[in-house]
C-alpha cells in the first residue's frame, strides 16, 4: 500500500473513531453507578427492574413527567459537586438531582413505593453500584413535620447528616452498611442519600420513601373534652380554703343557711340570736333549754308578785 493511502487510512480511522473513544473515556467515571434498593429509591422503585413498584400511581406519573422509564436508574449523577450539594441542586429538585431526565422524582406525592422503619432503630442500607470506587455516604432525614404534599427543599433536611459511612466494601454488587436512626420521626419522611465519589468527579442523589409507625402523643391524647377536664388541675385559690370541718369565725347575714333552720327563719333572726342546729340528735339543744328555764322563772315570779299585791 502506498505511503500516501496508508496515512489517508489512520487519519480517516482516527477521524472518525477518535469522537468514539473520547465518548468512552468520557463515560468511564458514569461506571461507579449506584442507587439504594433497600430501603428502595424513587429511581430504582420506577425503573423496569422495580417489580411491582414500577407499575404504582406515583411511578407511572414520574415516566410520564420525565418522559423516560428510568431505565439508567444507577445514572442519577451530577458532576464536580465538590460537596457543595446545597449551592449546586435547586429547592424542589433534591430527588433528580436538578437533572431534567429525572424530573419526575420530585412530584410532591404520599404515596410513592415507601419502606417500614423503626424510630431509634437500625437503618440497614442496600446500596447497589456496579463498580467499586471511593467515597463518602452522607445520610439525612426529613425533620419531624415533613409534608409530603409539598416538593423537597434544603430547609426539610436538618444541616448535619444523622450519618455519615466513608468507603465501605463493595460485595455482591452492592454497599451494605448500617446506621442508627433518629428517635423522634413519625409517618412518612424521605431518606436523602448523598453519594460524593472521592475516585471520580461524580456525586450521586437519591429520595427513599419510608414511614415511621404513628405514635399517639400526649396532645392527642388530651384532645378530647373529657380528657382535658380530667387532666386539667384544679384551680389555684388566692388563699387556702378552710377545712369542711371548721365553723366560720361568725355566722353573720352573709354566712350560709344552716341545716335544720329555713332561710326565711335564718334572715328574721336578730344578729345576736343563736341559731339551732340539728346536731342528730333528739332532744333539745342547750341553748332551746336555757332560754326555757328563763321563761319560766319570770312567769312564776310575776304571779307570785300578784298574788302578794292583791292580798293587800
Amino acid at each position: 500500500m502506498p505511503r500516501t493511502t496508508a496515512h489517508r487510512t489512520a487519519a480517516l480511522a482516527t477521524a472518525v473513531a477518535g469522537p468514539l473513544l473520547l465518548g468512552l473515556w468520557a463515560a468511564g467515571p458514569a461506571q461507579a453507578h449506584g442507587a439504594p434498593t433497600d430501603p428502595v429509591s424513587r429511581v430504582y422503585a420506577c425503573s423496569p427492574e422495580g417489580g411491582a413498584d414500577a407499575g404504582s400511581a406515583a411511578c407511572r406519573a414520574a415516566v410520564r413527567a420525565g418522559g423516560t422509564s428510568f431505565a439508567a436508574w444507577d445514572n442519577l449523577r451530577v458532576a464536580d459537586v465538590n460537596g457543595r450539594d446545597r449551592q449546586t441542586v435547586p429547592d424542589g429538585k433534591l430527588c433528580s438531582g436538578g437533572l431534567a431526565a429525572y424530573r419526575g422524582l420530585d412530584l410532591a406525592r404520599a404515596d410513592w413505593p415507601s419502606t417500614r422503619l423503626t424510630p431509634g432503630g437500625t437503618l440497614r442500607m442496600t446500596y447497589a453500584s456496579t463498580i467499586a470506587h471511593e467515597g463518602t455516604f452522607r445520610l439525612y432525614l426529613t425533620k419531624p413535620g415533613y409534608d409530603a404534599s409539598k416538593p423537597l427543599t434544603w430547609s426539610d433536611l436538618p444541616e448535619r447528616p444523622f450519618a455519615e459511612v466513608r468507603n465501605p466494601a463493595l460485595r455482591n454488587g452492592a454497599y451494605r452498611f448500617t446506621a442508627k436512626l433518629p428517635a423522634d420521626r413519625t409517618g412518612r419522611q424521605v431518606l436523602y442519600t448523598i453519594w460524593q465519589n472521592s475516585s471520580t468527579p461524580d456525586t450521586y442523589y437519591s429520595c427513599s420513601d419510608v414511614v415511621f409507625p404513628q405514635t399517639v402523643t400526649e396532645e392527642k391524647a388530651q384532645s378530647t373534652p373529657a380528657a382535658r377536664a380530667s387532666a386539667a388541675p384544679a384551680p389555684r385559690s388566692a388563699s387556702p380554703t378552710p377545712s369542711p370541718t371548721t365553723a366560720p369565725a361568725s355566722a353573720g347575714p352573709s354566712a350560709s343557711p344552716v341545716s335544720g333552720v329555713s332561710p326565711a327563719q335564718a334572715a328574721a333572726a336578730p344578729e345576736s340570736t343563736p341559731v339551732a342546729a340539728d346536731t342528730g340528735g333528739s332532744g333539745p339543744s342547750a341553748p332551746m333549754l336555757a332560754g326555757g328555764a328563763a321563761t319560766v322563772l319570770l312567769l312564776t315570779g310575776g304571779t307570785a308578785l300578784t298574788v302578794r299585791l292583791r292580798r293587800r
